[in-house]
This record gives C-alpha cells, sequence and structure tokens, in this order.
C-alpha cells in the first residue's frame, strides 16, 4: 500500500498538494514524474497535481549523482601518492556539471515543460532552481546533447512551442535535514508579447536506505588477507569456504575481494546502502551507496573509493569532528536494519536501523546518526549493547524471512538455551566431555577446558544469566517498537563469556579480550577492533562486565537466501558422535524454514570477538519500491 506520511512519521513532509489554477493559453506548465511511474505526463493529468508538494507517497524524486559511471575520479595523486579522504571522497559524477555519458544520463530525473504550440516567434524561456540550488545542477537537452542550465540559457520558441526535457541530479545525500532537506525547486519562466508566466515543480533527493533480509543476496563481500603466516593461510581458506558456501545457496555473482589494506572486518567498515528512483518505462534506476564507517582512521574504507566506487556505485564519507566516545560503536556490525513493518501509527515502508549504545552513554557518531535520522524513513533505534565487549547489534540479533504475513521474524541468542545444552550434557554422565573440539593451531592451542569445568568456572553461569537479562530487555524494545510476539522470535542457543579479568586500581576487574592475551608474536594478534575495544577499556577502568561469545555466535551469520543460513562452525562438545551445539542450532532454523550449512571461523574470526557476518557483508537486490509497505 502507498504509505500517507502521517503514519510515517518521517522527516520527508511537504506541503499538500493541489491543483494548479487554470491561466491563459501559453501558460507555463512544468511536469515531473510525480507518480512515480517513470514518466513524465505531458498531456493527461496524473502528473498535473502535487507537483508542488513531496511525501513519502506521492512526488518527483531525483538521485544524489555520487557514482562514478566512467571511472574517471583518480585515485592516486602525482607519482602515485595516495589521496587524502577528503579529495577521494570529492570526486564522483556530480562534482563537475557534465553528463558523462549514458550510464551518467540515466541517473537524471527528467522533467518535461507542456508543449505550446500556439507561443508567438519572439518567446522565450528561462530557468532556475529557486530551492536547493547549492545542491542542484540543472540540464537541458538540446540537440541530443545535455547541456548545463545557466542564467545565460534560453529556450527558443520553437522549444517550448514542442515542449522541452530537462534533467536533474542533486550532488550529495542530505546530511542534515535542519541544513538541507533534500528539495529541489525548479521554475520555468516563459516570456513573450502575450505577457509573463511562470510554473514550478518540487523534487526531493531519494533517501538513502539501507538494506535489510527481505531483499535478496546478490554479491557477497569479504576481505581476502595477503601475505604469509598462518592467520592469512587460514583466512585465505575462510575465502574458499565461503565461495563454495556463496555458490550453494545459488548466488551467481563472484565474491567482491578487499586486498589492499588487510582489515578482516569486512561488515565493520561499511555497510551497503542504495538510492533509487522510477526511471524510463517504469525501470528502476538503482545506485549502490557505500556507507563508509565513522572511523577516520580505518584505512579500509579507502578501498571502496579505490576498488567498488564505479558504475551505479556511489561512496558516502562522514566527516566527525568529535572524538568518538567508543570507537567500536562506529562499525558497521552496529548498524542493522529491521525489515519494513507499521506499527503503533507508525510505518517503516524501507525498514528501520537498529545501532548499540553504552550504558554509560556512549553513542556511535552523532553525525551519522543525525545522517541516517535525515533520511526520514528508518529514524534508528538504539538498543543495549553495553554488555557485549565489543559492542554491536549484529553479536544478538538479526532477521529472519519467513512465510508470516508480518514477513519475517527475529531471531536472537539465547544463553539460557546453551546453559542448558551444557547442564543436560553433564547430569547425563558427559561433564567430562571437552567443552571444545576444535584443534589446535600454532600459536593458539586449543581449549582443553570440559563441560564440568566451564559450568563450575567462576563466572560463566552469571555471565550468560546476565547476557540472557539484557537480550530480554533489548526484545522488550524491539516487541514494543514493532509488535513482534513471543511466536515470532526464534531463540538460537549461545553462550557467552567476559574472557578473562584484569584488576584495577580500585579492586575492581575489568574483561581482557583473547586477543591480547594470546600475547605478541602470536600470529593471531591485533586486530583493528581489538585496539579500538582496549582503548575503550583504558579509558573507561569502572566498566562494568562485557563479554563475547564463548561458543561461537550462530546469530552472528550469514543470510544467503531466503531458506539459506551460514552459521560459523560451532566446535561444541562432541557427544555420541555429534556436536551438541551443531544439533541444537541446526533445530531451530530448520524448524523455521531454514538449510543451515557452517563455516569455520573459529581462528579467523570468532577468536578476535567476531563470526561469519562480522566477517563479511553483503549486496542485496534493492529494485523495490522503497516508498510502498511490502
Amino acid at each position: 500500500m502507498v504509505l500517507a506520511l502521517a503514519a510515517a512519521g518521517s522527516a520527508l513532509a511537504g506541503p499538500a498538494w493541489s491543483a494548479p489554477a487554470a491561466g491563459p493559453s501559453g501558460h507555463a506548465d512544468l511536469r515531473a514524474d510525480v507518480n512515480r511511474d517513470g514518466r513524465v505526463d505531458v498531456t493527461g493529468d496524473t502528473d498535473a497535481t502535487g507537483e508542488d508538494g513531496w511525501s513519502v507517497g506521492r512526488g518527483a524524486v531525483t538521485l544524489p549523482n555520487i557514482d562514478d559511471d566512467t571511472k574517471r575520479c583518480p585515485v592516486t595523486g602525482p607519482g602515485g601518492r595516495p589521496l587524502s579522504d577528503a579529495k577521494l571522497a570529492a570526486c564522483n559524477d556530480a562534482s563537475d556539471s557534465k553528463v558523462n555519458g549514458s550510464a551518467d544520463a540515466a541517473d537524471l530525473a527528467r522533467i518535461r515543460s507542456v508543449p505550446l504550440p500556439g507561443l508567438p516567434a519572439d518567446a522565450k524561456g528561462s530557468l532556475k532552481v529557486t530551492t536547493g540550488g547549492k545542491h542542484t545542477h540543472l540540464f537541458l537537452k538540446r540537440a541530443g546533447e545535455w547541456l548545463p542550465v545557466t542564467s545565460r540559457i534560453r529556450l527558443t520558441a520553437a522549444e517550448l512551442r514542442s515542449g522541452a526535457e530537462l534533467g536533474v541530479e542533486a550532488t550529495d545525500v542530505v546530511r542534515d535535514s535542519a541544513k538541507w532537506d533534500g528539495r529541489a525547486v525548479i521554475r520555468l519562466t516563459v516570456d513573450s508579447a502575450q505577457g509573463t508566466t511562470s510554473d514550478s515543480v518540487t523534487l526531493r533527493v531519494a533517501p538513502l536506505l539501507t538494506q535489510h533480509h527481505l531483499q535478496n543476496t546478490q554479491q557477497v563481500m569479504v576481505t581476502k588477507v595477503r601475505g604469509g603466516g598462518e592467520y592469512g593461510r587460514l583466512q585465505r581458506k575462510f575465502v574458499k569456504d565461503l565461495e563454495k558456501e556463496v555458490k550453494a545457496a545459488g548466488v551467481t555473482k563472484p565474491l567482491v575481494t578487499f586486498d589492499k589494506y588487510g582489515d578482516p572486518w569486512a561488515q565493520d567498515f561499511v555497510e551497503p546502502a542504495y538510492v533509487s528512483m522510477t526511471g524510463p518505462g517504469g525501470h528502476r534506476q538503482v545506485m549502490r551507496v557505500m556507507l563508509r564507517s565513522a572511523q577516520p582512521d580505518r584505512e579500509a574504507g579507502r578501498e571502496l573509493f579505490e576498488k567498488v566506487r564505479g558504475r551505479d556505485v556511489g561512496v558516502v564519507q562522514v566527516t566527525d569532528s568529535a572524538q568518538p566516545d567508543d570507537w567500536s560503536l562506529n562499525s558497521m556490525g552496529n548498524l542493522e536494519t529491521i525489515p519494513p513493518y507499521a506499527h503503533g501509527g507508525r510505518s517503516f515502508p524501507a525498514g528501520r536501523v537498529i545501532m548499540g549504545e553504552r550504558g554509560s552513554g556512549a553513542r556511535p557518531s552523532k553525525v551519522m546518526r543525525t545522517l541516517l535520522k535525515s533520511q526520514g524513513l528508518q529514524d534508528p533505534l538504539l538498543l543495549d549493547t553495553s554488555w557485549l565487549g565489543v559492542g554491536h547489534v549484529d553479536e544478538f540479533v538479526q532477521f529472519l524471512p519467513a512465510n508470516t504475513p508480518r514477513g519475517w521474524r527475529i531471531g536472537v541468542a539465547d544463553p539460557q538455551s546453551g546453559l542448558r545444552l551444557l547442564r543436560d550434557a553433564a547430569r547425563n554422565g558427559h561433564g567430562r566431555t571437552k567443552m571444545f573440539s576444535v584443534p589446535g593451531r600454532a600459536g593458539a592451542p586449543a581449549p582443553k577446558e570440559t563441560i564440568d569445568e566451564a559450568l563450575a568456572s567462576r563466572h560463566l553461569v552469571a555471565d550468560n544469566e546476565m547476557a540472557a537479562r539484557r537480550i530480554a530487555a533489548n526484545l522488550e524494545i524491539l516487541k514494543r517498537e514493532t509488535g513482534v510476539t513471543d511466536d515470532e522470535i526464534v531463540r538460537v542457543p549461545a553462550l557467552y563469556t567476559r574472557e578473562s579479568e584484569a584488576p584495577t586500581d580500585d579492586g575492581q576487574a575489568i574483561p581482557v579480550p583473547r586477543l591480547t592475551r594470546m600475547g605478541a608474536g602470536s600470529p593471531l594478534v591485533d586486530t583493528l577492533e581489538d585496539r579500538g575495544q582496549q582503548k575503550w577499556l583504558a579509558e573507561n577502568p569502572a566498566a562494568s562486565v562485557m563479554t563475547s561469545a564463548y561458543v561461537p555466535g550462530a546469530v552472528n551469520g550469514v543470510l544467503l537466501a531466503r531458506d539459506r543460513y551460514l552459521a560459523p562452525r560451532q566446535w561444541g562438545p562432541v557427544v555420541g558422535g555429534k556436536d551438541l551445539f551443531t544439533e541444537a542450532v541446526t533445530a531451530v532454523y530448520r524448524k523455521v524454514g531454514f538449510k543451515v550449512s557452517y563455516i569455520d571461523d573459529w581462528y579467523t574470526y570468532h577468536l578476535g570477538m567476531g563470526e561469519v557476518h562480522c566477517g563479511t557483508n553483503t549486496l542485496r537486490d534493492a529494485s523495490g519500491a522503497w516508498w510502498r509497505l511490502r
């Protein structure tokens, strides 16, 4: 259904539309694709009303033309020296006043003037962007070429008689709606001996939207670590195994591999997003937009400009002068999207962003949150991740397609189920079974604790009971906001641990992540995420207990298809030839219609406080109409 603006509760409000007043013969009349069908109607009335307003459900849309269709933007400076982040971001198709070929022309929103066959020979027309001019380029199609409209351009009487075609591009996405709300108002003025008339149309730049899991996977992204050593070898094996799983799920496009900067956390330095409008013939013109994490010291984000940006792919980079409260919260694993829903008088036809915050008040970058909120459709919802060492929402919650009226379910980690698996095994006489079945590697011996030892450890049970309470509290927020019921929640067995502890000056204890404990010289030590975690701990010595996955977090996997899910290999206790956690996780997902496969990420990601989802990313089908609730 088409959503009313009031129901959306969005920031995209504009004045209500009304039919233009009848004018004399020869009255200037501009038309845009107000009903978003891909055609500018200059003979009927489908685009004749609503041209002066804009709402979620109706109004002309233009694209922020920030891709690089002809790959003209440089990625290095003189002598091959690296460009600054600012210079990398400064170049795109809208950074000049040209239309760079047919692919670039396809990114233009079209406007037409209604033909005025009775105009006298002395008639002429002028064009002006009266609102949003700093963020808008206007072009006139003349003799098959797109000319930039300047104050000197005049439409001839012949052009006005036959009707002129114009093209519009925005030069950027909306970053702060308090400074620019995305609107562009184009005015045509016609002067002749009969007098002067004018007409205007309003367009708004398409909102920048994050993907959700009701959109099918089209391509998978991953980092491919170069160089030797045990970690590099294992990580490249992970990439090969991932490629096999992706093909088995029916995803035909090859992997996108990042290989320049060696940051293995492909989920964290970028969030794939998109903008779209309806192009000629009703075809959806979609531009992918790689939203770089608000972590200026994270070099891996540069590869988005250097390698990924191109035809129909742009990059948005935010600059936040304030020091982040918690570096890790700005990773994009801390940004997920609830699928489309309507509840409590609010509608989110394109889904809704969730992000994690700390109980201490630390939040993701204000500039990033402002940008997301300013799109007007996906108002970010903040959840409590202060109980997690890394602090990302993907560590405990996911959204799964479902054959239900809502169309999706919530999947959550369930520490109580994890504890129950261990207690049942111990009760059945398997307490001496090793807690983990993973083999050891160079520099990283296999864990030796048994089920009994795990249950008797100082903190494991208490930490998981705490985690269960925190997850339950977050679920209550999600249920309240979305209307999801307990029957629509999938509870996936999980366990968390605070790792080890180190005393502070005041006698308290803080967690120390695995990678730090492995010591210098380990091939698996010192990732960016770990350094960010250590920085936060050093600045917050009185922090409450923070945990990470003890058994590889099954919810921290990848949805490869509507019925195919890739989870991290569990490496749990083996009883009777079967991994207890693998069996339990498989049963939970199978019950809701998923075929589950597993990939080993123990040494590549799990010991770095992440899993398969953290090390990968997906590009999804964004061709649907974002203004309709699906």
